[in-house]
């Protein structure tokens, strides 16, 4: 096969670019036909990050699409596309093989309306189909999960079920079923992909009707029927989509795969948890994710033809595992591995990183800003994880006998490890009153005080009138804010319930442990008074009867010194022995029992931090969790109905949607993530759980762009999938509601924009599978009173008109729907797509801007 032709053009202001191959060339797909996949084709999908806050040298992802009718020559076109594509950006993109139906998560977020699966071949349709788009008669099958899909399916009550969204397209009218066992997310979704499709294929002048309620649309029911016939038997139980549990990904194995001869040589490398350094530069490795995701790393040494047999090597492993064919399957390169690739390792360093300091320490340190300064740089509040400078105000509970006890100002920072605490921080951001409290568990609590001490977190959320943003501390894992809010004096003691170590004998010998360098990094653990408890990295403050001594290990830096001075001053007062290491008095070692070892490096350099932030939707299927990612996000992936998890590595933020169903069970999913991660993250890992509407900078700033308002300014911008009173979706299905069936037309006409030019629109839209070019005597259209279908209403009806002096029919809050496209555009400046897809606030203030409130 020859694919010795000039490569497409690639726009770098572009994020998404679609290729469809064809006679086993590239034909770019036009941008509105995007999310369309025809079943006997294959396609070529670039994505190149436009994140200014991605990772420097984020790689770009190529996908090839295979869709489940496509032969095999024009999967070998796309594939030998895809590797002149990587070649020619330098070798900066990873090549994703994509299967119809089991695509990836990466794949799957390029297409933010849902991915639509046709029938047939475009090539086909384009020579022998001339239909006009309004003469359609489809059916479409939504899985309206996070990543919605359609699927054409037969015309026919068969092709339904309980659990999913089912639209009936008739060309001029849109109608969506919803199955009686569809949540309200996937219902909402459905509505969101519905009214896409309307948009792009329909010119936004198709007619969209809901059946909810199939009592409450006898009417739209009455439609479905006289096109699929009347329904039978009962419906069908869906068959839930297969998708990979967190326990399966955590499976994680690594191999060098090359060939002996005509064999296929596997050989074992590794299991979990996984370090980079396992990885040899010289030869091309498979990563094996627990079957749902293989990966083939290409070392920079490797030689040319190494790499070229990558997706062969990978369809060999796949088939000696017993693999389906469809696995997903990835070839990254050494130096543009994508984060799903390195976060399957313990730790991950870039060459161009490795000079770097870790993150944090730059030149600005969170002791040295304002809470002015962090809230109006939400992106550094996330990056130093402080909400502002610690300035607010600290109230603490300790947790005894199942009670909440205060605890006496004069020892807030006094913790100990045997119980547990309730921190709660009260600051203002934006002239508004914040929460955010901080559950802190000893490691020595038992389980009952950590029960208890979720329960007194319930009580505090209802007092704040459910405003809390609560984070789960564990001892050793203190986040820089919570360090902070103790200016550095934070001191937690072995066992008791107290400073004086109450619940156990206080010993006259206490070493403890001072770490830091300033307020928002230090603190004293006390440690078991013996000496191999030391560390020459570090700053130690033994305690006995008569002396101090303030131990000072070789390796600790002058700001260690400067910052223990301090702290300790808080233990013992003034009245300290400074002690060297390798100076120390006999008394030293006869207070600590005597000598014996302990480390004594210098201190290490800090781990770089390579982990980009992630965010998943959280669900659970057959009693596991499932996870799916958003690949980039935005805030736009934050859905009232979602439990979201965002990994920034050093926290895991759960998002609590004021419609999620699961909101109880998010704290649990957390540490499942931990807990099955295939890095083998600590549990101790903080936990933040955050609401709608109560984000904190720490966790808004992790977003390219974050809209205060979103959730407080008019209507949410994807509707509620109920039928309730006053319902966005009841006055659509009212609408159709009204339509009257007007004829059976035995000739079909041209739809209400006339006659459209078969070569552009099929190729954007495509031929209408299982129905014909024109209205024969199966398919039908419906009139409307409404002038909507003929163009629209004139703008002097419907600008600076109060409700009562509309047309008949017109939505009053959403008067300008009903301007035909071109007044649309020329008052608002832009199309009706590009106007809905904003901010609901943002169309708000040009509607009342431009006379259409």
């Amino acid at each position: 096969m020859n694919v010795d032709k000039s490569l497409p053009a690639i726009e770098g202001r572009r994020a998404l670019h679609v290729w469809i191959v064809e006679d086993l060339q590239l034909v770019p797909v036009p941008e509105r036909a995007y999310g369309n996949f025809f079943e006997g084709h294959c396609y070529v999908v670039l994505h190149v990050p436009q994140n200014p806050q991605a990772t420097p040298g984020a790689p770009s992802d190529l996908h090839c699409w295979v869709g489940k009718a496509a032969g095999a020559e024009a999967w070998a076109a796309a594939e030998a596309w895809a590797q002149r594509l990587e070649e020619h950006l330098g070798g900066w993109a990873a090549r994703h093989r994509e299967a119809q139906g089991h695509e990836s998560d990466g794949f799957r977020s390029c297409f933010r309306r849902g991915v639509v699966y046709r029938k047939g071949g475009l090539a086909s349709g384009l020579k022998h189909v001339e239909t006009n788009i309004y003469g359609i008669q489809r059916l479409l099958h939504i899985r309206a999960r996070k990543h919605v899909s359609a699927t054409e399916v037969e015309l026919s009550w068969n092709s339904f079920n309980k659990d999913d969204i089912f639209l009936l397209d008739l060309g001029k009218v849109m109608i969506q079923w919803n199955g009686p066992q569809a949540s309200a997310s996937e219902k909402a979704r459905g509505l969101a992909l519905t009214r896409s499709l309307g948009d792009r294929e329909r010119g936004g002048r198709a007619q969209v009707g809901v059946v909810d309620d199939e009592a409450g649309a006898a009417d739209l029911v009455r439609i479905m029927e006289a096109v699929l016939g009347s329904r039978g038997t009962g419906l069908q139980d869906a068959v839930p989509a297969p998708a990979p549990s967190q326990l399966q990904k955590a499976n994680v194995r690594l191999y060098h795969v090359y060939e002996n001869g005509e064999d296929l040589v596997v050989q074992e490398l590794a299991t979990r948890p996984l370090t980079q350094d396992l990885l040899q530069e010289e030869v091309c490795h498979i990563l094996d994710q627990g079957g749902s995701h293989v990966y083939v790393w290409q070392g920079r040494l490797a030689s040319p033809q190494e790499k070229k047999a990558t997706f062969s090597r990978a369809a060999g492993f796949i088939r000696a595992k017993g693999y389906p064919e469809h696995t997903c399957v990835a070839v990254v390169n050494d130096g543009a591995e994508p984060p799903a690739f390195t976060q399957l390792f313990q730790t991950w360093s870039r060459r161009q990183d490795r000079s770097r300091k870790a993150c944090g320490t730059g030149p600005l340190t969170p002791a040295r800003l304002t809470a002015a300064a962090l809230h109006n740089q939400p992106e550094l509040a996330a990056q130093l994880r402080m909400v502002d400078d610690a300035s607010g105000k600290v109230e603490v509970w300790c947790i005894q006998d199942s009670g909440r006890q205060p605890v006496d100002p004069q020892h807030h920072a006094q913790l100990s490890s045997g119980t547990c605490y309730l921190i709660l921080y009260t600051y203002q951001k934006l002239g508004r009153v914040q929460y955010l409290l901080y559950l802190w568990q000893g490691l020595q609590a038992g389980p009952d005080k950590v029960k208890a001490l979720s329960s007194h977190a319930k009580e505090l959320d209802l007092l704040c009138h459910g405003a809390l943003v609560q984070e789960h501390v564990t001892m050793g894992r203190e986040p820089p804010h919570f360090l902070a809010i103790f200016q550095g004096q934070l001191l937690v003691f072995q066992g008791g319930a107290g400073p004086s170590g109450k619940g156990q004998p206080a010993s006259a010998t206490r070493l403890f442990h001072v770490q830091g360098t300033d307020r928002c990094s230090a603190k004293t653990t006390e440690v078991p008074a013996r000496a191999s408890s030391l560390r020459s990295s570090d700053v130690f403050l033994l305690v006995t009867s008569c002396t101090c001594y303030l131990w000072f290990g070789k390796g600790c830096s002058g700001d260690q010194r400067e910052m223990a001075r301090v702290v300790t001053t808080a233990i013992c007062g003034k009245s300290q022995e400074t002690v060297l290491e390798g100076q120390e008095p006999l008394c030293f070692w006869e207070a600590l029992g005597g000598r014996a070892p302990y480390p004594s490096p210098k201190r290490l350099p800090d781990v770089v931090c390579s982990f980009p932030p992630r965010l998943f939707e959280c669900s659970r299927q057959g009693g596991s969790l499932v996870l799916a990612e958003m690949v980039p996000f935005s805030q736009e992936d934050l859905d009232e109905h979602d439990v979201m998890l965002l990994d920034t590595w050093e926290e895991i933020f759960l998002w609590l949607g004021e419609a999620a169903q699961e909101a109880e069970a998010a704290l649990a999913w957390g540490r499942d993530y931990l807990k099955t991660h295939p890095a083998g993250r600590s549990p101790a890992t903080p936990i933040v759980l955050v609401k709608q509407g109560h984000e904190p900078p720490t966790f808004t700033g992790w977003f390219l762009a974050w809209d205060p308002y979103k959730w407080t300014n008019g209507q949410p911008d994807v509707v509620d999938g109920s039928m309730g009173e006053g319902s966005a979706l009841s006055r659509i299905t009212a609408e159709v509601n009204s339509f009257q069936l007007s004829h059976w037309p035995g000739e079909g006409g041209p739809g209400p924009g006339g006659p459209q030019d078969g070569s552009e629109a099929e190729r954007e839209l495509g031929p209408a599978a299982g129905g014909s070019s024109g209205s024969g005597s199966t398919s039908s259209y419906y009139s409307s009173s409404s002038s909507v279908l003929n163009g629209g209403l004139p703008r002097e009806q419907l600008m600076h008109q109060a409700a009562e002096d509309l047309p008949e029919g017109v939505d009053p809050a959403r008067k300008e729907f009903y301007l035909s496209d071109s007044d649309f555009q020329e008052i608002f400046g832009k199309s009706k797509e590009k106007f809905y897809s904003m901010a609901k606030w943002k169309q708000q203030q040009e509607k009342q801007h431009l006379g259409f409130f």
